[in-house]
């Protein structure tokens, strides 16, 4: 499962490494990062955590462009794969 939010961490660096705005920029490593301790860490996100960072990708791929829009679209994909394959109360 955590494969899923291994490809959106990634994504999203990549994303971070093309984005031309400061603000895209650090909004994309801020959610790079929590993914990376939903990865290496004890962390699991439940669907409300999920569905914030979503959103919030959402938001930068409206301000990116190029090579970051697809990224972070990417990004988003993987993360809804990995938020369908957990439980929900």
């Amino acid at each position: 499962m955590t494969e899923h939010l291994q490809q959106a961490r990634d994504d999203l660096e990549e994303a971070a490494t093309s984005a031309d705005s400061d603000d895209v920029r650090e909004k994309i490593r801020e959610t790079t990062d929590a993914f990376a301790d939903y990865v290496l860490g004890d962390t699991t996100p439940d669907h409300a955590l999920l569905d914030e960072r979503l959103n919030t990708l959402r938001q930068v791929r409206k301000q990116a462009d190029g090579d970051t829009e697809t990224k972070v679209d990417s990004a988003i994909e993987a993360v809804e794969e990995y938020r369908e394959s957990i439980y929900q109360d």
